[in-house]
């Protein structure tokens, strides 16, 4: 079993990321879960989500105390919490940051960073982070395939939103792809290099 956190702030859809990637995984044959907690309903407080993905039934239903993966969708929530509480020993974190891995004091062996804000702003107009960062995961951690997340967005998006904003969410989910690829592409070379 896999187990993620999801760190953001209320409004970036967090939430509906979690469970854009349950029921991806579920498409896929997957058992998965995906549920949040709240501080505050009103816009910009911290919010977590939780997702947990098994090839096996999932029998906990409870907080996300040891993650595999953390995903962080807004860099200032890195000042206020502590995103890597409980974190596995070789556990992931991918956080949205113009930053490079190196700049950030993270204590975790795993850290990929990608600036996701910049890339939502071009693509959606706003700091709507949760396509951004699932593009991201997908491509580090192959959890679930790139098609399977597209068309779960399409899916739970159809009927609320418009074919434009479908289309730039996917746009989006693509582009953070393509971007993670090149940054581990580069990685390799230069680990290649030092031996």
């Amino acid at each position: 079993m896999i187990e993620l956190r999801f760190h953001g702030r209320a409004g970036q859809g967090i939430v509906t990321a979690t469970e854009l990637l349950a029921t991806a995984a579920a498409a896929e044959g997957k058992f998965s879960q995906a549920f949040p907690i709240f501080g505050s309903e009103k816009r910009g407080p911290p919010v977590t989500s939780f997702c947990r993905i098994s090839n096996e039934p999932i029998q906990i239903h409870e907080e996300i105390a040891e993650p595999d993966i953390v995903v962080v969708a807004e860099p200032s929530i890195l000042g206020t919490v502590n995103v890597t509480a409980g974190l596995k020993e070789n556990g992931t974190i991918i956080i949205n940051t113009p930053k490079s891995a190196t700049e950030l004091e993270i204590a975790a062996k795993n850290v990929f960073t990608i600036d996701g804000t910049q890339i939502a702003l071009k693509n959606l107009k706003k700091p709507i982070t949760n396509t951004v960062m699932l593009g991201a995961l997908i491509k580090i951690t192959g959890i679930v395939g790139l098609e399977s997340i597209k068309k779960s967005l399409e899916a739970k998006f159809a009927g609320k939103f418009s074919k434009e904003i479908i289309d730039a969410n996917i746009l989006t989910i693509q582009e953070c792809f393509d971007k993670i690829l090149q940054k581990k592409e580069l990685a390799k070379t230069a680990l290649a290099r030092t031996r």
